[in-house]
């Protein structure tokens, strides 16, 4: 009801004042919050704060618009009654306007839907419990992150959003735009929902976010005040007005209405508010022309695609951080995991309370605000200083996980004893399985349907001991394996763990002396191959050759389906150095820009070393070099191949920065199409050298191919395809027909001059680089068989199970061995994204159909599911559908139709 409407025969021009706060980039989140550490950047998003409100209460026709509602709530506790209360009515005349209203704005490339949701939902709904309905945001607003995403725009229009305005395009998309009169369309968000569902206007900025030229007047801009005193010399009212009336007509001739907006503000601007209200109440007082124009209706072009890869310039592709600082990546993906746990059990727990216990003391909430500050555009993309890596990652998410393993522990064994977790078991160590000779093992399944996962311990062996796995709940004792480890522990204890839905299974471990009868259970450690010999490593359903000369994977047979086609794998690097000519553009957090087209091989001597296999888990192991190798695993009765990388530490004594790629390479005709995943949900056709919407100059024939992939990419001709899932976020492409390609690491030594101000040169814990590991999985099938397959097993890998441990004598709950938290399993294809509780005690569920329109004849098919008897101990008496975020019943939002 406070929206200026403007006229509708003049150019409107609509002043909107704000600041963009970094959640974390250059300093940390408390940093940036408090003003410390000036001597990095002068930032203090509380004085912001302050002033603005100030400002805002002294002159009832200035208005501002607010976003990260992490610093917000943070200041909004500090404040007393009478700060508060004012702030309430400035909401209430909409003079203080909350836009997109998430914890932070998240990035669009590196981060997974089901976390984009979580961290909006914090943001709108302390929006709503602290001001109402009145502050629910309209407008989505990513005025900086690099690059835009389909599904983000999808998420929005679930959300309720009327529009969403962004900063940063490709700067040939935007030259096209502005020539066409296009910087104003309907994104159509999915390809699966049904219009207008997922459709949303979507508004390029003229300026980014910045104010026109000649128009900042934040105390750290070097632009000229207005100077309105006419007795002065420097009299610069007619100059500021005649520029000003300039840079609307300029921007007006992009536009197809008579309405345009201008940004008025920037990084953590508006720290001395009266500056630049003061400057721009002459502004408006002095600009009293305007151009006439018809009014008219308009037809808005629709776009399906997406605004990947984001380039500024010929030679800058924002294509590295899709990679950059994959531990963090991977640790945020992780961290995802441990939050959905832990909303899950606390949900038990509050049920089993008889929802009589207080959630506004959660526990889960540390972890629930950690992961809304991961998703920011400068955090889990990887393009912060070190120092503020160190923070996201120490401070708040291992902080919140301590939280959240408070909940885990006490609701499976009833607060009766605590459960251990191991964090480093990627690496093979934990200590407690490691020096214990019996212990219990407690394996969490936060998918609401049945699965069986094999399950790898860190264990200490000898020749003269073996393990002994019983599963509790039956008292059977299970075939195992133990494999000899390249890591800290010298093995791996691995077993099959059959899972219940949306519950766990517990198992005792025992290691004994072996007996002469039962040596032969324990296997010795894997021979070295003779190149000259071939390997191959299969079980049911795959059957993986490698070649006898390279040691490289050489071909992939799908037994099922009798489909055999070459494969060759290799991890190979590419230059992100310019050497001594410092003036080209670098590779650097952002950018990437490989010094050539042709990677590098990892191998010294081109050859790779294998070792042997055994019967539960075959593996073939691949050493590249001293800092590059892999195990390639087939288990038996699992319908995928594994590949765990390791990369790391990249040397850089050459001078050179690294960009580390794996490849595959089929005889797949592809034709330069492929596919990726658009943060983990639908599926996007890509092509190289090519752009749907605009004709594209192509001057970066690597990193102007690579896209985001968030869970997937694949490649397909008429019959077959390759699909490669992720555990992280990683760039990708398929750069030649029948090839596909992952950057799994990056290590550089320049800077892309982007900002940042420091080499990506993580150096990990000794100092001499960080290693990372990580693991791709493999499916080759038919066209219409692989849908299926990648859609479960990336819902599987996400939601992988939760492994903790007990001592010699089972934790109270668990002596039953085996619990199911939910009534009636759903089917594959329904997916329970959200089992949580709200602080006023209510059950937040989402569902969603994980298969796309067109993914499945079967699968894609709609499914009911009945609410009633979904949740043990909880009888559903009132339903209400609400938006995505959580923040206002459905029923009762009428979006705008275009």
């Amino acid at each position: 009801q406070s929206c200026n409407q403007g006229e509708a025969d003049k150019l409107n021009v609509h002043i909107v004042p704000h600041t963009h706060d970094d959640v974390g980039w250059l300093k940390t989140v408390d940093q940036y919050y408090y003003g410390a550490n000036s001597s990095i950047a002068w930032a203090g998003v509380q004085y912001i704060l302050d002033t603005v409100v100030q400002q805002l209460s002294v002159d009832p026709t200035r208005r501002f618009i607010y976003v990260e509602v992490a610093f917000f709530s943070r200041w909004w506790r500090e404040q007393n009654t009478e700060v508060q209360q004012e702030v309430k009515r400035l909401v209430q005349e909409g003079r203080l306007e909350f836009i997109l209203g998430g914890w932070s704005m998240n990035d669009e490339a590196a981060t997974h839907y089901n976390a984009i949701i979580d961290q909006m939902t914090l943001g709108l709904r302390f929006l709503n419990d602290t001001f109402g309905p009145c502050a629910r945001p309209r407008v989505a607003w990513q005025i900086d992150p690099f690059g835009h995403s389909r599904e983000q725009a999808s998420l929005f229009a679930q959300m309720g959003f009327d529009g969403l305005f962004f900063g940063r395009l490709d700067y040939q998309d935007k030259e096209t735009r502005e020539m066409k009169l296009k910087m104003e369309e309907i994104w159509r968000g999915s390809q699966s929902l049904h219009h207008p569902e997922a459709d949303l206007f979507t508004g390029v900025n003229e300026n980014g976010y910045n104010p026109p030229a000649g128009f900042c007047f934040d105390a750290y801009c070097k632009d000229d005040p207005i100077m309105d005193d006419p007795t002065l010399e420097d009299n610069n009212v007619k100059q500021k007005v005649d520029d000003f009336i300039s840079a609307a007509h300029k921007q007006a001739k992009h536009f197809r209405t008579n309405h345009i907006m201008m940004t008025m503000g920037s990084d953590f601007q508006y720290s001395n508010a009266k500056a630049w209200f003061k400057n721009l109440d002459k502004l408006m007082k002095y600009v009293n022309s305007a151009v006439r124009y018809k009014n008219c209706f308009f037809l808005w072009s629709v776009k399906s695609d997406d605004f990947f890869p984001y380039a500024d310039a010929p030679h800058q592709f924002w294509t590295g951080y899709f990679t950059s600082r994959p531990g963090l990546k991977g640790y945020v993906r992780e961290s995802n995991k441990y939050l959905q746990v832990c909303n899950q059990l606390e949900t038990v727990a509050h049920l089993r309370s008889g929802m009589k216990s207080n959630l506004r003391t959660s526990k889960s909430n540390v972890l629930r605000a950690a992961m809304g500050v991961a998703q920011h555009h400068d955090a889990v993309s990887g393009t912060s200083k070190q120092h503020v890596a160190n923070d996201y990652a120490k401070h708040k998410l291992k902080s919140g996980g301590r939280h959240c393993k408070d909940v885990i522990s006490s609701v499976i064994t009833e607060g009766s004893s605590n459960l251990t977790f191991c964090d480093y078991m990627n690496i093979t160590l934990c200590d407690f399985t490691q020096n214990s000779n019996r212990f219990t093992a407690v394996v969490y399944n936060p998918l609401a349907r049945a699965v069986s996962k094999y399950i790898r311990i860190p264990v200490d062996c000898t020749p003269s001991y073996i393990f002994v796995v019983i599963e509790l709940v039956t008292g059977a004792r299970l075939t195992t394996q133990v494999r000899r480890n390249r890591g800290n522990a010298n093995c791996e204890l691995v077993f099959l763990a059959k899972l219940p839905a949306l519950g766990y299974n517990s198992f005792s471990i025992e290691k004994y002396k072996s007996s002469a009868t039962n040596k032969r259970l324990f296997t010795p450690k894997g021979k070295v191959v003779n190149p000259s010999d071939d390997i191959t490593i299969s079980n049911e359903f795959y059957s993986v050759n490698f070649n006898r000369n390279s040691g490289l994977m050489d071909s992939i047979v799908n037994i099922e389906s009798g489909i055999k086609i070459p494969v060759h794998q290799d991890m190979l690097w590419y230059n992100g150095s310019m050497g001594n000519n410092a003036s080209k553009q670098q590779s650097g957090a952002y950018i990437f820009r490989p010094n050539s087209s042709t990677p590098f091989h990892c191998s010294n001597d081109g050859k790779v070393k294998l070792s042997g296999s055994n019967p539960l888990v075959q593996e073939v192991y691949q050493k590249f070099s001293d800092w590059a190798y892999q195990v390639v695993r087939l288990y038996k009765g699992i319908k995928h191949i594994e590949v765990e990388w390791t990369v790391g530490p990249i040397p850089v004594k050459d001078q050179w920065g690294k960009e580390v790629i794996s490849r595959y390479e089929t005889n797949i005709d592809s034709n330069g199409y492929f596919y990726t995943d658009a943060n983990g949900r639908e599926v996007l056709e890509r092509k190289k050298n090519y752009r749907p919407t605009w004709k594209l100059n192509q001057t970066e024939p690597v990193a102007g191919n690579y896209y985001p992939v968030n869970s997937r990419i694949y490649i397909r001709d008429a019959h077959v395809q390759l699909t490669v899932l992720t555990d992280r976020s990683q760039g990708g492409s398929s750069l030649s027909s029948g090839a596909l390609e992952l950057m799994v690491h990056r290590r550089l030594l320049g800077e892309d001059s982007k900002g940042v101000a420091e080499p990506l040169n993580e150096t990990g814990q000794f100092g001499d680089g960080l290693i990372t590991r990580g693991k791709h999985w493999l499916l080759l099938d038919t066209v219409t068989s692989s849908a299926k397959q990648h859609r479960l097993l990336g819902e599987e890998a996400f939601m992988s199970p939760l492994v903790m441990f007990g001592g010699a004598t089972p934790p109270a709950l668990v002596q039953v061995g085996f619990q199911s938290f939910i009534v009636n399993p759903l089917p594959p294809n329904i997916h329970l994204l959200t089992l949580a509780t709200t602080n006023s005690g209510e059950l937040l569920v989402r569902l969603e159909h994980q298969f796309a329109k067109h993914d499945d004849d079967v699968l894609s098919q709609p499914v009911t599911v009945s609410l009633k008897g979904l949740i043990k101990n909880f009888e559903v008496k009132i339903v209400d559908e609400l938006l995505l975020g959580g923040n206002a019943l459905k029923n009762t939002i009428n979006r705008l139709q275009w």
